[in-house]
């Protein structure tokens, strides 16, 4: 999943902030029970989960931050 957003477009890029939690880790683990995921891979956009279990394609992942980062910045 890390590797999808790695690879959005730079204008994307340049609107998110990336953090990626290891599972192996204590932070990872204690990360993955604050968003309540169930299952991996998971992505939070704006400390909410919103894809768990599946990875979005690159165009339905850009029009999701699009249309958080235009509701954030009218």
């Amino acid at each position: 999943m890390a590797e999808s957003v790695k690879a959005l477009p730079n204008k994307i890029q340049e609107l998110i902030e990336i953090r990626e939690w290891d599972m192996r880790t204590r932070k990872g683990v204690d990360r993955f029970r604050e968003l309540k995921a169930r299952s991996l891979p998971s992505v939070a956009l704006d400390g909410t989960l919103v894809y768990e279990s599946l990875i979005p394609g690159q165009e339905e992942l850009i029009a999701e931050i699009e249309r958080r980062y235009r509701a954030k910045n009218p």
